[in-house]
């Protein structure tokens, strides 16, 4: 195993108002304290009952899923927890990962894209 999902993240206009629309019907707490995020005006989360955490991420200008329509597709990605990020990094680059940004080595998340073109991050844990 090289990694450990840590949570969902949808894209979005309204970090609030996404994270309460789920919390409705999840339960949960919208923004508990976790040292893995920041929260703020451009990045919410929902910690449900059941221990799984969804994230919300602002998107400037965005443009909302038209199901089925493939020009505007689902939208999300996964965080995905590791304990060392350049051991993980070349785990998943091996298995035919793109390095999309590597935060100049200064963050502790870095993102990829899988073979089908996704973006999903490791985050340090």
């Amino acid at each position: 195993m090289v990694a450990k999902l840590q949570c969902l993240v949808l894209d979005c206009a309204d970090v609030a108002e996404l994270s309460r629309f789920y919390q409705s019907f999840l339960g949960g707490v919208v923004n508990q304290p976790d040292p893995r995020w920041s929260l703020g005006e451009h990045w919410a989360t929902l910690h449900t009952d059941g221990g799984f955490v969804l994230a919300f991420q602002r998107v400037e200008d965005h443009q909302p899923p038209q199901w089925p329509d493939p020009n505007r597709p689902q939208q999300f990605h996964l965080d995905l927890g590791v304990e060392d990020l350049d051991q993980a990094q070349e785990d998943v680059i091996k298995r035919g990962a793109t390095l999309l940004d590597d935060g100049d080595g200064t963050r502790s998340w870095r993102i990829f894209a899988d073979p089908a073109g996704h973006p999903f991050c490791l985050v340090r844990d």
